[in-house]
């Protein structure tokens, strides 16, 4: 049998090749082969890489290789950690691979999360799964599912690749509130809607905390109207319950609204 090639058997009896190699004292599996050569030609590829530090990650074209295992490598080979997603350490931030010219940049806070996390793309969403469930990204910066990009939050420096905590910037944090510009004085106006049969204005507020329990205030409204429909509820970290309480009892909402046939 060639260097560091070893066999296996299916469940239905077929022969196959795995390829392994140990670097620092570690057995990295480097995947199944259909054939001895192609997994000892994975084993030299390996063995390359992590002894030749000129080798980068965008060399890896035409390899045996699988490209997520290319980068695992050389991140192991020049930052001495061992991930098992594709990502490469910088001092203060990553990279997380899906080709070699295809990345996200992360907070090395993200580091130990991602790991552990493959990160999955769907209809141009970015998805891990966790717990079971398939979990949108952007949930651990606070982005809700609805959020709309440039207008509920945006990339500051309009690189949509840089998820790092500095480079996000979250406008609007509640289901149905949208900030806006306040043309009749300095700084911004938040502004309530909720959608029946079309977009009704709910109101307009001073701070968002209070256009989001404006909108919570119409959903439950017309929800005793009879209207049967999900609306989705705020939920007010901020106040506790008599707080928010009292902001309920008080905030004006839409005619519109509480007249709603």
């Amino acid at each position: 049998m060639l260097s560091g090639v070893y066999t296996g058997v299916k469940k239905d009896g077929t022969l196959y090749f795995r390829s392994s190699v140990t670097y620092r004292s570690k057995h990295i599996s480097l995947g199944s082969f259909e054939t001895e050569k192609e997994a000892h030609r994975a084993y030299k590829e390996a063995k390359k890489i992590l002894s030749n530090k000129k080798i980068e990650i965008g060399d890896c074209k035409n390899k045996v290789l699988d490209f997520k295992k290319y980068v695992i490598l050389i991140n192991f080979r020049d930052n001495g950690m061992y991930m098992k997603t594709p990502i490469y350490l910088k001092e203060k931030y990553f990279y997380y691979y899906f080709a070699p010219d295809d990345y996200l940049i992360f907070d090395s806070d993200d580091i130990f999360y991602f790991s552990d996390h493959s990160i999955m793309r769907r209809g141009g969403h970015l998805f891990v799964a966790d717990f079971g469930m398939q979990v949108n990204i952007l949930s651990r910066y606070g982005i809700k599912n609805f959020a709309v990009k440039q207008r509920d939050y945006r990339f500051i420096n309009g690189d949509e690749t840089d998820y790092r905590r500095a480079n996000l910037e979250i406008i609007n944090r509640y289901h149905g509130v949208i900030r806006k510009e306040n043309k009749t004085a300095s700084g911004y106006v938040y502004e309530a809607r909720i959608h029946i049969n079309g977009d009704f204005i709910v109101g307009r507020y001073d701070t968002e905390v209070k256009a989001a329990i404006a909108y919570n205030k119409a959903a439950a409204i017309l929800k005793e109207k009879g209207i049967k429909k999900e609306f989705p509820e705020n939920y007010i970290e901020e106040y506790d319950s008599e707080k928010y309480k009292a902001i309920y009892e008080k905030i004006k909402i839409s005619k519109k609204i509480i007249n709603y046939k």
